[in-house]
C-alpha cells in the first residue's frame, strides 16, 4: 500500500468514467461451454437468440474476442446523471472490528434505483430504442432490477411489464410502485396472466414465486408482443459486461492510492454484480498480473454454487431458455421466501461459474440472521442501511476482517456494496422483532430441484 493517507471517500471525476467495458471473457484461458438449442442440443446461434433479445445485445452475448467494448456515447452521457459511484475506506467500521485489515466498499447505491441495476438498464434500453423497439418485458426479484428498467424505459420512452417475484411484490410494496411511478406495468409472478404462470401455479399453487418464474413468464409475453423483446438484469455474459463499470472504476480509484486488494467480495445471486465488480482485477490475475482471492456470497438458503451442480440447465422453470452450463440447483427448485429476494435464482452466471469451477474463485452460503446482523452492525458504524443481498458481502468482510485481526495481518478487503436497503424495512421488522428464521434446504429439497435437470452428455 502506499504512504499516502487515503481518503474516506475516493471520486474519480466526470471524464475518468470508463469509454469502454471490460469482456473477461477474452481473457479467460477456458471458455465456458456455449448456450445449447435445447431442441437440437446444438450451440446456439444468433438466430437462435434472437426471437427473444436486442441484435447488439446478442452481439455481445456472442463476443468472447474482444477484451474491450466501446460504450456508446449515449449511455455515457446517461452515465454521467449518476457515476462514477464513490468508492470508500470503511475507517468507522476498520475501527469498531479492531483489525488492522483495511477496508474498503464500492457503493452503487446512489441513484433512485438503489442499486448497480441501472448499469445495465441504461445499455439494454439505449439498444432496443435503437432497434425501433417499443415494448421491453422482464422479471425481477427484489425489484431493483425492476426499478433501474422502469427509469431507463421513461427515459427513452418504450413500454415495459415486469413481473415480479410474489413473495417479493408482497415484501416491497413500495418498490412496486416506484416502479409504478416510472411508468412500468408490474405484475406479480407466477400469475393467471401467462399459459406458463397458471402451469406453476397449478403445480406450486402456494408458492411464494422465484426468478425463474418470473424469467417464463416475462419471455412468453415478449414472444407474444409485437415489437417487443425480453431483457434481464444479471446471469447472461451482455449483463455481467455491462456491470464490469464497477471493476473499472473501482481499479481506476483504488490506483489513485497506489492500493491492491489481496480480497475482493461480492454477494451472488445471478453473479452480475459480482462478475462486473471481478472482471478488470480477475483479467489481471488470468495473467499472472495479482494473487487476488475472489469470494462468492450466496444465501444458504438458495446455495447454487457451494451446493449445487455444474451442468447444463434452463435458465427457467418453464424451461423456454436455452440450456447454460452452470453451477444450478435445478430449474425446478423453489427457494423459500428468504428476505435477499435478488438472490433467490437456481443458477449461476456461466462466466463465474467457470470461474469458480476452474479454481480461481471460492464460494460460500451464509443465513439470513447473520446476513442481517451484519448489515445492522455496518448500518450503526458507516451510515449506509445496506439491501440484504448486499449484506451477504458485508458479512464475509467482516469475517475476513476478524480473521486477520486473529493473525495480526495487515489485508485489503473489497467489497461491493452494490444497493441500498430502504426499501426493505419488512425484512429489518423481522430481525428486530426476533421473528426471523433461518431455512437451509436438506438434501431432500435439493433432489427436488435435481431431478428437473435434462439427462443430457456434460462435459468435465
Amino acid at each position: 500500500m502506499s504512504d499516502k493517507t487515503v481518503p474516506t471517500k475516493i471520486y474519480l471525476t466526470e471524464n475518468e468514467i470508463p469509454r469502454q467495458w471490460y469482456n473477461v471473457r477474452a481473457a479467460m484461458k477456458e471458455k465456458h461451454d456455449p448456450f445449447l438449442n435445447p431442441a437440437t442440443l446444438k450451440p446456439c446461434t444468433a438466430d437462435d437468440l434472437r426471437g427473444v433479445f436486442c441484435d447488439e445485445l446478442i452481439e455481445q452475448e456472442l463476443n468472447q474476442t474482444d477484451e474491450y467494448i466501446d460504450i456508446p456515447e449515449g449511455i455515457v452521457e446517461f452515465y454521467k446523471m449518476f457515476r462514477p459511484s464513490p468508492m470508500v475506506r470503511a475507517y468507522w467500521l476498520e475501527k469498531l472490528l479492531d483489525t488492522p485489515a483495511h477496508i474498503y466498499y464500492k457503493f452503487e447505491g446512489n441513484n433512485t434505483s438503489g442499486s448497480h441495476k441501472l448499469n445495465s438498464a441504461v445499455a439494454q434500453v439505449y439498444y432496443a430504442k435503437q432497434q425501433g423497439l417499443t415494448h421491453l418485458t422482464t422479471e425481477t426479484g427484489a425489484g431493483q432490477w425492476g426499478t433501474a428498467l422502469s427509469m431507463a424505459c421513461a427515459f427513452y420512452g418504450l413500454d415495459l411489464t415486469v413481473y415480479m417475484v410474489k413473495v417479493s411484490s408482497e415484501q416491497k410494496p413500495h418498490r412496486k410502485e416506484v416502479m409504478r411511478t416510472y411508468g412500468a406495468n408490474v405484475v406479480a409472478s407466477p400469475s393467471d396472466t401467462t399459459e406458463v404462470g397458471r402451469k406453476i401455479l397449478a403445480e406450486f399453487p402456494t408458492t411464494g414465486g422465484s426468478l425463474g418464474c418470473a424469467i417464463s413468464e416475462a419471455i412468453e409475453k415478449a414472444v407474444k408482443t409485437e415489437n417487443c423483446k425480453y431483457v434481464l438484469g444479471s446471469v447472461l455474459d451482455h449483463v455481467v459486461l455491462h456491470q464490469s463499470i464497477i471493476g473499472l472504476e473501482s481499479k481506476a480509484a483504488l490506483e489513485k492510492y497506489g492500493v491492491t486488494p489481496d480480497i475482493i467480495i461480492g454477494c451472488a445471486g445471478g453473479g452480475s454484480n459480482l462478475g462486473g465488480l471481478i472482471s478488470p482485477f480477475m483479467g489481471d490475475k488470468l495473467k499472472g498480473k495479482n494473487d487476488i482471492r475472489f469470494i462468492a456470497v450466496e444465501p444458504a438458503s438458495c446455495p447454487s454454487m457451494t451446493r449445487g451442480k455444474y451442468v447444463y440447465d434452463f435458465g427457467d422453470t418453464g424451461k423456454t431458455t436455452p440450456l447454460m452450463r452452470m453451477y444450478t440447483l435445478g430449474c425446478g427448485f423453489m427457494p423459500s421466501a428468504n428476505h435477499a429476494g435478488g438472490l433467490r435464482y437456481h443458477g449461476m452466471s456461466p462466466i463465474v461459474s467457470k470461474l469458480y469451477h476452474d479454481g480461481y474463485m471460492e464460494a460460500v452460503s451464509v443465513e439470513q440472521t447473520k446476513v442481517f446482523e451484519a448489515a445492522e452492525k455496518f448500518a450503526r458504524c458507516e451510515g449506509i442501511l445496506p439491501a440484504p443481498e448486499s449484506a451477504h458481502a458485508i458479512s464475509v468482510a467482516i469475517d475476513e476482517a476478524l480473521k486477520c485481526k486473529e493473525r495480526n495481518e495487515k489485508k485489503t478487503i473489497l467489497f461491493g456494496l452494490t444497493g441500498t436497503g430502504y426499501f426493505d424495512m419488512t425484512a429489518y421488522k423481522a430481525y428486530n422483532d426476533g421473528t426471523m428464521t433461518d431455512y437451509i434446504p436438506t438434501d431432500e429439497d435439493l433432489q427436488r430441484g435435481f431431478a428437473s435437470i435434462l439427462d443430457i452428455p456434460q462435459n468435465k
